[in-house]
């Protein structure tokens, strides 16, 4: 009788499951996959709204209509293109250098925001603070003055190369914050760093709020930039070496009252070309026009701009200044302009046109090599209307 009984009970399993497979059309339920660390394609399971991290290495696409949690490094491999689309919000789990997003070179990112719909990429941290994640990083294969090519500081990443035109994609109106985790003092990550990436490649509209280091930063390249704003970072505003020779047209940075985080050597503009070789080729020589640079916090900052390691550049329409918040004290700065360095100064090349305004020293200006700065009277800098996209409020310059 228990042999029958355990025949009946085979015999309704079997139906039960023959029942199902028909309900499912003849097959049986599908095995959901494995992650393996890949983003192969759309439908790949790596593509976790939830837990998004790995290997880009086909073409994939960030939609808004979700938001993406960002628990660790993305990487966009050769041949591979990451499309973010407008009104995208990526949230960084708060995990300092092992979190960030990055696009080797032959790799591409098109982050196309809108005025309407920009791109966030952020913190998720309940308490975001700077340097909570890595911020996004470019590499490509346009021309550096450290050899053909060079290993970036952080991530690894090999940058550089001979295609001055070089494209890795589009970045426009892409706000990140929170960004600029440190390995340590002499290899940190940015809001935007771009590592020998070519003029081919697209930078409209990008701003960085609450970094832990610079705003922007240039590791060399060919790569133009229009409309930047940087809000309160702790190192440098607008940063550059290793031979960028690239446009930068309508910049502003503003470190804010009561914004006190800061290095060793805070500075508005660091410019540099090659510590080791100041004479090294392609010498740093970028132009940038419309800048506006503005400290309003009660710490000293190294220099409102620095000049050194054989750059030379050119910078026109620049207001700097000095201007305290309402009601506020105003902070300082140890230096103006300031050429000079221990590894070499700056070229006698570089230009500046600049106005003044506040409680800046406009005799502060220490320019040995005999580079032309003309410190003249009505300047105005950056045109803030281009920024209203980003809904910062600016301060009243007087």
């Amino acid at each position: 009788m228990k042999k029958t009984r355990i025949f009946l009970m085979s015999l309704a399993v079997t139906a039960l499951l023959a029942s199902c497979s028909k309900d499912n059309g003849g097959t049986t339920p599908p095995v959901a996959a494995e992650k393996d660390g890949q983003i192969t394609g759309q439908d790949d399971p790596d593509l976790d709204p939830t837990d998004l991290k790995g290997d880009v290495t086909g073409n994939v696409t960030l939609t808004a209509d979700q938001t993406w949690a960002l628990s660790g490094s993305l990487t966009v491999k050769p041949g591979a293109t990451l499309t973010i689309e407008p009104g995208t919000r990526v949230e960084a789990q708060a995990g300092g250098t092992n979190v960030f997003i990055a696009i080797e070179q032959d790799g591409k990112i098109n982050a196309s925001g809108t005025a309407s719909n920009p791109i966030t990429l952020t913190s998720g941290a309940s308490n975001p603070r700077p340097g909570d994640w890595g911020g996004l990083i470019v590499a490509g294969r346009a021309p550096i003055n450290l050899g053909e090519t060079a290993t970036a500081e952080v991530v690894g990443l090999t940058y550089g190369g001979t295609v001055s035109d070089d494209s890795s994609g589009t970045i426009k109106y892409v706000i990140v914050e929170y960004s600029g985790a440190r390995i340590n003092g002499e290899q940190e990550f940015n809001g935007f760093t771009f590592y020998g990436v070519g003029s081919g490649t697209v930078v409209e509209n990008i701003a960085a709020y609450n970094g832990d280091d610079d705003g922007v930063e240039f590791f060399g390249g060919t790569v133009n930039a229009t409309n930047i704003l940087i809000v309160n970072a702790k190192d440098d505003m607008f940063d550059w070496t290793d031979g960028w020779t690239g446009t930068a047209t309508n910049l502003y940075g503003i470190r804010e009252y009561g914004y006190n985080d800061v290095t060793s050597d805070p500075r508005g503009i660091e410019a540099d070309s090659n510590a080791d070789n100041n004479d090294a080729t392609p010498r740093a020589n970028p132009t940038i026009s419309d800048i506006t640079l503005l400290h309003q916090s009660t710490v000293e900052l190294s220099d409102m701009i620095k000049i050194r390691r054989g750059s030379a550049g050119t910078i026109t329409n620049a207001l700097i200044g000095i201007q305290a918040a309402s009601g506020q004290s105003a902070g300082t700065a140890a230096d103006f302009i300031d050429l000079t360095d221990s590894a070499g100064p700056g070229s006698p090349l570089f230009t500046i046109d600049v106005s003044v305004f506040g409680v800046l020293d406009a005799t502060d200006i220490k320019n040995d090599v005999g580079a032309t700065i003309n410190v003249v009277a009505d300047n105005t800098g950056a045109d803030v209307t281009a920024f209203a996209w980003t809904g910062y409020t600016f301060p009243t310059i007087n």
